[in-house]
């Protein structure tokens, strides 16, 4: 049971885990290097200013990567609390920088919640941040139970999905679902940064999908980014073939005509490859949803229905990605189809059904 804890590092993630815990009633301390980023937190009410009078049951270290061993070492000093864990999106060089700093190793466990956005700092948070999220833990031999107990517990209270990992199979994993792609995102955003104004007259939805995670903070991912690089340079190379490949066939289609069989199969190829990779992510048959249940609610099919059942699900913790509209000429009725994590959907089944919405789940779910 956790009834107290310590927030170190008041940014976006420091902060709204301070939200989400306050408001399941935890006693949140919040300390931060920049005193101003602790007291807008506090403001924001994640918690209250300054370190606890005595030992609080969970520390939560919230800095970049690179800063986690250290600012451990230094809380554990000084008795910040009886337990720890980090936040950080790297674990590997992580756990072997604190294995080098004389940490206490039973009372840490490494953690990582798959949530964030491109904006930063404690006006950026929001308790439902982790909502239906992954929360990775990377306990290691030393982590005790009692540690990986009080842990699970603040994930729980967060309502995200705990996933235990080891160090390098996350980051590997890390660095194809997040790192890759907002370097790859940072690309495209930095060849518009000299683009005429006309050319950013015609900037859509599509483009601004596409870059929207390159406005994240350019010192955080540099600590990010140089702490995961081996693994993001794997990647990467993959890209740059592929990328060859797509240029050598445009270029053929140039100088053969746009019936060049062989660079229409390879550009063919690359589309679809792409589409898969889309639906292992987003179709309810994919590698991803299989790990979730369909929820179903019927509509009527009134104006504004679907924009208020988005703004339901996103409060329960599901994106309006994970939404989908099917019609059934059967029945002849309009249903939205939410995919929702397997540990979370009956909680957002039950949150769902309070608000009004006839929610059934999907047979074979």
């Amino acid at each position: 049971m956790i009834r107290t804890a310590a927030v170190v590092g008041t940014g976006l993630i420091g902060t709204s885990v301070g939200l989400a815990l306050t408001r399941r009633g935890v006693h949140v301390h919040l300390l931060d290097a920049d005193e101003s980023a602790a007291r807008v937190a506090a403001a924001r009410g994640a918690g209250v200013f300054g370190p606890p009078p005595e030992p609080v049951d969970l520390a939560v270290v919230a800095v970049p990567p690179t800063r986690v061993a250290q600012v451990l070492a230094d809380q554990q000093r000084r008795g910040l609390a009886h337990a720890y864990t980090d936040v950080a999106s790297v674990k590997s060089a992580t756990a072997l920088a604190v294995s080098h700093t004389g940490v206490h190793l039973p009372s840490y466990v490494g953690g990582h919640p798959m949530a964030g956005s491109e904006r930063s700092g404690p006006l950026a948070a929001r308790a439902g941040l982790f909502e239906g999220r992954t929360w990775v833990l990377t306990p290691g031999p030393e982590t005790s139970s009692g540690t990986l107990n009080r842990v699970l517990g603040a994930v729980a209270l967060c309502g995200a999905v705990p996933l235990v990992m080891e160090p390098g199979g996350h980051d590997r994993a890390v660095a194809l679902v997040s790192h890759a792609p907002h370097l790859v995102a940072t690309l495209m955003a930095a060849r518009l940064g000299g683009a005429s104004r006309e050319a950013l007259a015609l900037a859509g939805p599509g483009v601004r999908d596409v870059i929207r995670v390159a406005g994240g903070s350019p010192t955080l991912w540099t600590d990010i980014v140089r702490s995961n690089g081996p693994a993001i340079a794997e990647i990467l190379g993959d890209l740059r073939k592929d990328l060859e490949a797509l240029a050598r066939a445009l270029n053929a289609l140039e100088v053969s005509g746009p019936e060049s069989e062989e660079a229409l199969a390879s550009l063919g190829d690359l589309l679809e490859r792409g589409r898969e990779g889309w639906e292992a992510v987003y179709e309810p048959g994919g590698r991803v949803a299989a790990e979730r249940v369909t929820l179903t609610v019927p509509l009527d099919g009134g104006p504004g229905e679907v924009d208020r059942l988005i703004d339901a699900a996103e409060g329960s913790g599901i994106d309006a990605d994970g939404i989908r509209l099917s019609w059934s000429d059967e029945d002849r009725e309009l249903s939205a189809l939410l995919a929702a994590p397997v540990p979370t959907a009956e909680a957002v089944r039950r949150r769902l059904a309070d608000d009004g919405w006839r929610v059934t789940v999907a047979a074979g779910s």
